[in-house]
């Protein structure tokens, strides 16, 4: 009987273990929109800010990048998810943030 109680122990410790700082993408700074202006700023510049983008690919035949972050542990679940669409130029077409970092919750509302 002790050693079910110490294997079912084990065992909680190793799922709790698991579930706890589950991450994925890269984290990043959330864009300031004063940071990035339609048809002007530019890959490099992005890079800068950023960091390089997590994914890249298309959308509407427009090149995209993406930064992505996501992070669980015990206190919840958080991410963002910054999204841009370029110019065959490569400037700045459209971008989009979503995001439920608290920080981001107070400035975007």
């Amino acid at each position: 009987m002790r050693r079910l109680t110490v294997l079912l122990a084990l065992a909680v410790l190793v799922v709790a273990g698991g579930c706890a700082g589950l991450k994925a993408g890269r984290m990043f700074p959330s864009p300031d929109p004063a940071q990035i202006i339609v048809n002007v700023t530019d890959k490099a510049a992005l890079v800068r800010m950023f960091g390089e983008p997590y994914q890249v690919g298309l959308d509407s035949g427009d090149p995209t990048w993406r930064w992505f972050y996501a992070a669980h542990d015990a206190g919840g679940e958080v991410s963002k998810d910054f999204s841009v669409r370029f110019n065959p130029n490569g400037t700045v077409k459209s971008y989009s943030l979503t995001s439920n970092f608290p920080d981001d919750m107070k400035k975007l509302r």
